[in-house]
C-alpha cells in the first residue's frame, strides 16, 4: 500500500477542504467518501424509494456509477441529511467498502475523507487526522455555503441539524463516527483554512517521518 491520508470527522469540520489541499501538495487522488453516500441518498430519493429502508437504500447503492459525483446538488442540505440517514445501514456500508480500499491501494497513494476511514476503511494508514469543530462553528460555515449556493437558510435549524447528525452517526451500529485511537486531532474551530492546513501538513509530515523510520519502511 502507498502513502494514504486518512482524514476523517463531522460535517462541515473542514476535513473535505483539508483533504482536498493535501491531495494537491502530495500529488495523490482525493476521494470524498461523503459524496458516495450523498448519491445513494440522492438516488433513493430520485427513485421515489425510503431512506430508512436498507433495501431501497442498497438497491440504489448497486447501480450508481460513482465516476461522476460532481454537482452542487450533492453539496446541499437535503444531500447531507439524506447521506446521513443512508450511512447507517450496514448493507450499504458493505457495498461500498470494497471501492474505497481499492481506491487506497493506488500507488503511490491516496487522501480520503470520510467519518470512518481511519477506523474502518484503512485502520492502517499511515497518516490518520480526525478534524473537529464545535458545533456552533460548523454550524456557521455550513450556513455560509448553502448562502452561497442560494439556498434559503436558517443557522438555529442548521445548528440544530447539525447535532443531530452527530448523534446519528456517533451511535449508529455499523462503523460509528469516532477518532482512531492513534488519529492526530485537529480543532478548527478557531482556524482559518490556511492555518488549519498548516496543522494537517504537520501532522502528516511527522506520519512520513514516522515511516520512513521504521524497519517496514
Amino acid at each position: 500500500m502507498g502513502f494514504v491520508i486518512a482524514v476523517d470527522g463531522p460535517a462541515a469540520s473542514g476535513k473535505g477542504t483539508i483533504a482536498s489541499k493535501l491531495g494537491a501538495a502530495y500529488g495523490l487522488p482525493v476521494l470524498d467518501s461523503g459524496l458516495l453516500y450523498r448519491a445513494i441518498g440522492l438516488a433513493v430519493i430520485d427513485e421515489g424509494g425510503d431512506l430508512d429502508v436498507e433495501a431501497d437504500c442498497v438497491r440504489a447503492a448497486s447501480s450508481l456509477d460513482f465516476a461522476n459525483l460532481n454537482g452542487e446538488r450533492f453539496r446541499t442540505r437535503a444531500a447531507g441529511e439524506a447521506a446521513s440517514r443512508v450511512a447507517v445501514h450496514p448493507a450499504v456500508r458493505e457495498t461500498l467498502i470494497a471501492f474505497q480500499r481499492d481506491f487506497a491501494r493506488r500507488e503511490p497513494g491516496a487522501v480520503i475523507d470520510g467519518r470512518d476511514i481511519g477506523t474502518v476503511i484503512v485502520p492502517d494508514a499511515p497518516a490518520k487526522i480526525y478534524v473537529t469543530a464545535s458545533a456552533e462553528a460548523r454550524a456557521t460555515r455550513r450556513w455560509l455555503q448553502l448562502l452561497g449556493l442560494g439556498e434559503s437558510a436558517d443557522y438555529e435549524a442548521i445548528l440544530a441539524d447539525v447535532r443531530k447528525r452527530d448523534a446519528r452517526d456517533a451511535a449508529r451500529a455499523a462503523a460509528p463516527m469516532r477518532p482512531a485511537e492513534d488519529a492526530a486531532l485537529l480543532d478548527t474551530t478557531d482556524l482559518d483554512i490556511d492555518a488549519a492546513f498548516d496543522a494537517a501538513r504537520r501532522i502528516v509530515e511527522d506520519a512520513r517521518a514516522r515511516r520512513e523510520q521504521s524497519p517496514k519502511g
